[in-house]
């Protein structure tokens, strides 16, 4: 059986995940992506198993027509918005997922999402080139303490950067869609109107999950309504930020400064205008990035394999 693995950026498949117990089986790694439908058609003949790595490579309704002998489609993590799941059913091919769990489940992304705050607020990028060509003290950092930290989303994530902002000792609210005073008072936040979180936002940062409703959620209205020295930082989906508006308002200096980890095209092309926006701090996509976290999705990827050749696939996701 042929096994193809998509994405995978830093070339630890193999290394993180038992690959080694598809005895038989022929397993391809691809390192690099192919964007081309038709060269990833080409890459992908032949193949029974296809491994994406979360929303890395899309596959709509029409890559499935191209793909006759595929039959099983895993994608690490449970939710997956480039897999058309109603075409995969249509086409016999069945679509298994994973689960993060244990400390990686809890604590990439709120890491990162401070690694984020702290890099911005302190200056730790410019800094860092500044010294590394003779100077020496060029800006200027901002306490955290006394601050607001303005929570857009607090769920699972939004709650755990809550509670570290706690720590740090800035006043913490939140806004979304459905969070009532009580819930959000159960997380150590105070709850505002939508208004109220832009303007009164020293730090907004970004935990919804992308959706319609929330999708160009923050475009220029908002970041009109924010403070010249605020900050915004974006660890959830590119798309709810309205990226033309982000560019102007950094270049205008209408907010301060941003920090970013998704973007509304991955990985960032070449040409887009954020790569030269003004007080910036760009990863990319790493909020789920850690070796424990691989660990987990690479082990899970091979039980749904094998499970899905013992005749009872798990963690199947449906349309």
């Amino acid at each position: 059986m042929k096994i193809v693995v998509l994405d995978d950026y830093q070339g630890v498949a193999r290394e993180l995940g038992p690959f080694d117990t598809l005895t038989g089986d022929q397993v391809e790694v691809l390192r690099e992506h192919v964007d081309d439908q038709d060269e990833l058609v080409e890459a992908l003949r032949g193949a029974e198993v296809v491994v994406a790595m979360r929303e890395r490579t899309a596959f709509p309704a029409g890559l499935f027509d191209r793909l006759p002998d595929l039959r099983l489609l895993v994608t690490t993590g449970m939710l997956n918005a480039a897999i058309d799941l109603a075409a995969a059913a249509e086409h016999g091919v069945t679509v298994s997922g994973t689960v993060m769990s244990g400390s990686a489940k809890s604590s990439n992304t709120a890491e990162l999402t401070w690694a984020l705050i702290l890099a911005c607020r302190r200056h730790v990028v410019a800094e860092d080139r500044a010294l590394r060509n003779g100077r020496w003290q060029t800006t200027l950092g901002t306490d955290l303490a006394g601050s607001t930290l303005a929570v857009l989303g607090l769920g699972r994530l939004g709650t755990q950067v809550a509670r570290i902002g706690q720590a740090f000792d800035t006043r913490v609210i939140a806004w979304s869609h459905n969070l009532t005073p009580e819930r959000a008072a159960e997380a150590g936040a105070t709850w505002v109107p939508r208004e109220q979180l832009f303007a009164d936002a020293d730090v907004l940062t970004v935990h919804l999950k992308l959706s319609e409703r929330s999708t160009g959620l923050i475009g220029a209205p908002e970041l009109a309504a924010m403070k010249t020295t605020a900050i915004l930082v974006n660890t959830s989906r590119g798309p709810i930020v309205d990226e033309t508006a982000l560019v102007a308002a950094l270049t205008t200096g209408s907010i301060a400064g941003a920090g970013l980890d998704v973007y509304d095209t991955e990985p960032l092309p070449a040409g887009n205008p954020l790569r030269g926006a003004p007080n910036t701090v760009l990863l990319p996509h790493l909020g789920y990035v850690t070796e424990a976290g691989y660990r987990t999705m690479f082990q899970q990827v091979v039980e749904d394999i094998a499970a899905w050749r013992s005749g009872s696939p798990v963690r199947v996701l449906t349309a």
